[in-house]
């Protein structure tokens, strides 16, 4: 996966390119713990206490479910797809324009608080007047909480339990259901008749995307991430998204990644490095998109660019049956009528 192409960051950085009064018994109940988390396929209980062990390991506990919840945009986004709001959210939110970011999905983002929307922003004033009762992110990296900034941490967490889901190390269908699980145990009805209809839409959508691969097994994608000076190839293994459209039996070029494991960097001179016949393209705002690239030669010669072939990759994806069916549906369509120009 690529990000933000900002100079010396953390390797979080480099994925992301792209105290309240009366918490005191909420912070107490914070901690480390064996215990299930308090699901059911229905919703939770309205009262009693509360508990989730995320895949941190870690298990976050409340006198009650929690309501005034803060999370991560694209986890705040998964939540709402399941009747689950939030009071604020952090990451990228609102677009240049001012409109909704893509990691926003059906959020009215006029109606929540934004703690922050870039990388390394993040308004503890603010989130501690929220009188916050949970927060939730998504998990890149082990122990590493997603747009949670390092300097500020300790303060954010003392505030309220919190939550980590993972992006990655995992596949999509296993985080689409840990999302779910969440929003069960916050309250949702996860068997209502919208949750199940996106359900049955994400699995005929990923049997789509299976049989299109088997028949043209010699198309091979490309991820890739643009900034002004480099160009990145993301190895699919690392991101929960691309991992399971491998799985599918999708082809993926694989790059030669650095240290940190998710991407290579290309100067645009050697954007030609690797053959390729359809080009997933970072859709997020951190990233340039193609039609921003037409000044550059190198990727107008492109075998995949020259023949069309260049789509949009939701390189955080919502993690709901909702928002992922259609970007299974979509990579299918592409492949289904991809030439081999590689």
């Amino acid at each position: 996966m690529s990000n933000l192409r900002t100079s010396p960051l953390s390797r979080r950085g480099l994925l992301a390119a792209g105290g309240a009064v009366g918490l005191g018994a909420v912070l107490a109940a914070c901690g480390d713990g064996d215990e299930k988390s308090s699901t059911s396929g229905s919703g939770a209980e309205k009262s009693g206490p509360w508990s989730f062990k995320d895949d941190r390991g870690q298990t976050a506990k409340a006198e009650s479910v929690p309501k005034n919840i803060v999370a991560f945009i694209g986890v705040a986004a998964a939540l709402h797809d399941y009747g689950v709001e939030v009071k604020g959210v952090f990451g990228p939110t609102k677009a240049a324009d001012g409109k909704a970011d893509v990691q926003a999905g059906d959020i009215d983002i006029d109606k929540v608080e934004v703690l922050g929307n870039v990388w390394g922003e993040f308004n503890v004033e603010k989130y501690a007047g929220l009188a916050p009762e949970l927060l939730v992110t998504a998990m890149w990296e082990k122990d590493a909480l997603w747009y949670v900034p390092d300097q500020s941490k300790d303060k954010i967490l003392k505030l309220a339990p919190s939550v980590a889901l993972w992006a990655a190390q995992t596949t999509m269908p296993k985080a689409i259901q840990r999302h779910e699980d969440l929003a069960a145990s916050l309250g949702a009805d996860v068997k209502a008749e919208k949750v199940t209809d996106a359900k049955a839409a994400f699995e005929k959508a990923a049997a789509r995307l299976r049989a299109a691969a088997k028949s043209q097994p010699n198309i091979k994608v490309m991820i890739g991430s643009a900034s002004q000076d480099l160009f990145y190839v993301s190895l699919a293994k690392t991101s929960a998204d691309t991992l399971y459209f491998q799985e599918l039996g999708v082809q993926f070029v694989e790059p030669k990644v650095n240290a940190a494991g998710f991407f290579e960097e290309l100067s645009w001179e050697n954007v030609d490095k690797y053959d390729a016949d359809i080009i997933m393209m970072d859709n997020r705002s951190s990233a340039l998109q193609p039609d921003a690239l037409t000044s550059k030669p190198t990727w107008a010669q492109l075998p995949a660019v020259k023949a069309g072939q260049v789509i949009p990759r939701t390189t955080e994806p919502i993690y709901s049956y909702d928002k992922c069916a259609p970007i299974l549906d979509a990579l299918a369509e592409a492949i289904e009528k991809a030439k081999k120009v590689s």
